[in-house]
C-alpha cells in the first residue's frame, strides 16, 4: 500500500487534500463480499482490488464502478477482462503472471534441490486463479519427471495437518502458489516448514524474507506504484474498458541462505549468482 500511496503521490494526489482513500481490510476470504458492497453502497470513484480474489467480490458488487488491479494472476483465463488489449467492461490494471511463473519456480526448485523427486504443492481453492496454475505446475512436474503431490490450503489451521501428510508422503520440498491466505500468514509458513524440516519455493520475495528458503515472482512494489497511474487516468475520464492491462516487467529471484543452512541445504552456485538478493 505504501508504494500505491508513493505512486499517487507522484502524479499529485495528497491524501486528505484533493483524494480520499477508504481502505478496507479483511481478516478472511468471506469478509470480502461485504466490504465491497460496502464501497459500492459509499459510491467510491474507483475500487482498487490487488488480486484475483479481491477482484471477483468487487466484480460481484458492481458492473459499473471501475476496478483497478495491480497484481491480478491471470485476468483473461479468470474472464474478467475480455483481452490484454481491449479489457472491455469496469475492469483492468496489471498482471504477475502467475501461471508462468509458478511453473518457473517449480522449474528452480527442482534445480535448487536436485534430491527432490516428490514435490508437494500448497494451493488454496478459494483463489479464483489457482486451478489453471496447478493444471500448467501439474504439466510442468510431468516434464520434469518429478511427482506432484496436490495439498489443498483453505486456511492457516491447514498448516500443521498438510505439512504432516507431505512428510507422511516422503515429499522433498514443496512449491506455495502465491495467495493472499499464505501471504498473510507467510511467517507462520516458513516457521512450520523448518519445524517440519522442508524447503520450500514462494512466489513473492516477503515469503524468503519471512524465513522460507527462496522465491522467484513480480515485483509487487513496482505493480502497486503502477496501478496509480490506472486510477489516475480513471479519475481524469478514463475507461477501463480502454485502457490495456499490462503485465510485470520486474522480477525477483531471492534465496535466503540462513534457512537453508538451517535445513543442510547447499544451493548451487550457478543459482546463487542469478539471485536479485541473498539472504545470509
Amino acid at each position: 500500500m505504501a508504494a500505491l500511496q508513493a505512486g499517487l503521490r507522484d502524479l499529485g494526489y495528497v491524501e486528505g487534500k484533493n483524494i480520499v482513500i477508504e481502505f478496507r481490510w479483511a481478516e478472511s476470504e468471506d469478509q470480502l463480499r461485504d466490504l465491497a458492497a460496502d464501497l459500492v453502497h459509499m459510491n467510491v470513484d474507483v475500487i482498487f482490488a490487488p488480486s484475483s480474489t479481491t477482484v471477483e467480490f468487487a466484480r460481484q458488487a458492481t458492473k459499473t464502478i471501475p476496478i483497478v488491479f495491480s497484481n491480478h494472476a491471470d485476468p483473461v483465463g479468470i474472464g474478467h477482462v475480455a483481452s490484454l488489449a481491449h479489457p472491455g467492461g469496469n475492469i483492468t490494471g496489471l498482471s504477475m503472471l502467475l501461471t508462468e511463473l509458478a511453473t518457473k519456480e517449480l522449474e528452480m526448485f527442482a534445480e535448487a534441490v536436485p534430491h527432490a523427486r516428490r514435490i508437494g504443492v500448497l494451493w488454496n481453492p478459494m483463489t479464483p486463479s489457482h486451478p489453471r496454475v496447478v493444471e500448467a505446475v501439474t504439466a510442468a512436474g510431468e516434464k520434469l519427471g518429478v511427482a506432484l503431490h496436490l495439498m489443498p490450503v483453505r486456511s492457516a489451521e491447514d498448516f500443521d495437518r498438510v505439512f504432516a501428510e507431505m512428510l507422511q508422503e516422503r515429499v522433498g520440498g514443496f512449491l506455495d502458489i502465491a495467495s493472499p491466505l499464505t501471504f498473510a500468514r507467510r511467517a507462520a509458513l516458513a516457521e512450520v516448514a523448518l519445524e517440519h524440516r522442508l524447503a520450500g519455493i514462494f512466489g513473492l520475495k516477503e515469503y524468503a524474507e519471512a524465513g522460507g528458503l527462496m522465491s522467484y515472482g513480480a515485483d509487487f512494489n513496482d505493480l502497486h506504484r503502477r496501478a496509480a497511474i490506472y486510477i489516475d487516468k480513471i479519475l481524469k475520464g478514463a475507461k477501463p474498458a480502454d485502457l490495456p492491462v499490462e503485465q510485470a516487467s520486474k522480477y525477483e529471484l531471492v534465496i535466503n541462505l540462513k534457512t537453508a543452512k538451517a535445513l543442510g541445504l547447499s544451493i548451487p552456485d550457478k543459482l546463487i549468482a542469478l539471485a536479485d538478493e541473498v539472504i545470509e
